[in-house]
């Protein structure tokens, strides 16, 4: 895709990584974060729609404090306590210089994973875009409802990293491109710390699972990597989205890329076009349950787009209730889709392996002839 036509873009994502946010010292790097703003906000008055997706909030409080790490789940949530404050002070007195208002939102992974706070979030962040303002989200680390689940282990969260976060924000608002800046120039077709004659690849089609084979994990001081950007990439373009993966410390990169620079990696939008109900299905929710079915369920829902029928389950994993989302997976435990169910875990037990018209006279009522319909199912 030509740059000029990849870069047109209305509402635009842009996601910061801890690593360039900070300086060789671990201090917050406030030449390079100014820079950003100064981009950011020449963008916003040039009639733009820009949300930011930050991190750093653990980095500065980890700093703050003089320490070298921060094991256990308490002194991360602490640090981020005290580094959300000066994180957030350091992007409105930026914001304000250029006559901009900069709104915090600190999210966790509930405010996707429940149907109605993830349309709330929606209103609110349409209005505040709508007001000329610029959100600044980060994943609330203080406070993580995951942490205190009993259920937690046997769950699949939405997101664990800004990566995702900041793919999920786009795929909520609809945005045009999501810009996730990094320390790496972009995608290469091998690990250039391995490889020195490593090329990086300018364009991607299609994030296929060999693409997401390239990716690596995080490095010293982030908890993303090229891995959880990859799956962030698959998630934007699948709703007709475009990413671009670049170096955050190069100089003024946010206006360099907006005058058709070619820099880092363009991941080109596909035609499939989600919903917005598929995509919150697919990959904005909390997963406990987990159906197993046979291999002609599989074929049936992703080859004729069918709904799942009782028939089909073979094994029914954990608890859940009816209108919950649930893994759909086959016998080798790969998951293949999710959906939204018409029954409770203990009411698919008792049905699985039956005809539809045996649900009546097993459960006593009826609510559908299918365990999940197919207009709530979203193949991965």
């Amino acid at each position: 895709m030509d740059r000029e036509k990849f870069i047109e873009a209305k509402r635009i994502v842009i996601k910061f990584g801890t690593n360039i946010l900070r300086g060789d010292d671990g201090t917050v790097s406030l030449p390079r974060v100014f820079s950003f703003i100064e981009d950011i906000s020449h963008l916003v008055k040039s009639g733009k729609e820009v949300i930011v997706v930050t991190s750093g909030a653990v980095g500065l409080g980890r700093k703050r404090l003089r320490l070298e790490g921060t094991e256990g789940t308490a002194l991360k949530q602490a640090c981020a306590a005290i580094g959300q404050g000066k994180l957030m002070s350091i992007y409105e007195s930026g914001f304000d210089s250029y006559g901009l208002i900069a709104a915090q939102i600190l999210l966790t992974e509930d405010d996707f994973g429940i149907r109605t706070r993830y349309l709330s979030l929606r209103t609110t962040l349409n209005k505040l875009l709508e007001l000329g303002t610029v959100p600044v989200i980060n994943q609330n680390d203080t406070v993580s409802t995951i942490e205190v689940s009993p259920s937690a282990a046997q769950m699949q969260v939405c997101f664990t990293d800004n990566d995702k976060l900041s793919a999920l924000v786009a795929s909520e608002l609809d945005a045009d491109l999501l810009i996730i800046l990094s320390d790496v120039d972009g995608l290469y077709d091998s690990n250039p710390k391995e490889n020195p004659d490593a090329k990086i690849i300018k364009e991607v089609d299609e994030v296929t699972d060999d693409i997401c084979a390239l990716g690596t994990d995080a490095s010293d001081g982030g908890r993303g990597g090229m891995r959880t950007k990859l799956k962030a990439a698959r998630l934007v373009t699948r709703f007709g989205g475009k990413v671009l993966i670049a170096n955050g410390k190069i100089p003024y990169v946010i206006k360099k890329i907006f005058n058709g620079e070619e820099l880092g990696t363009m991941f080109l939008p596909q035609t499939e076009g989600l919903s917005d109900k598929k995509r919150w299905i697919g990959y904005a929710t909390n997963i406990i349950g987990k159906l197993v079915v046979n291999n002609g369920a599989k074929k049936a829902l992703v080859e004729k787009t069918k709904s799942l029928l009782p028939i089909g389950v073979v094994d029914v994993i954990n608890t859940f209730s009816k209108g919950d989302v649930v893994s759909i997976v086959d016998e080798e435990d790969n998951e293949f889709a999710r959906g939204i169910v018409n029954y409770d875990s203990e009411s698919c037990k008792k049905v699985m392996g039956c005809h539809s018209k045996d649900i009546i006279n097993i459960l006593n009522f009826k609510n559908y002839d299918a365990i999940i319909t197919r207009d709530n199912i979203t193949i991965l």
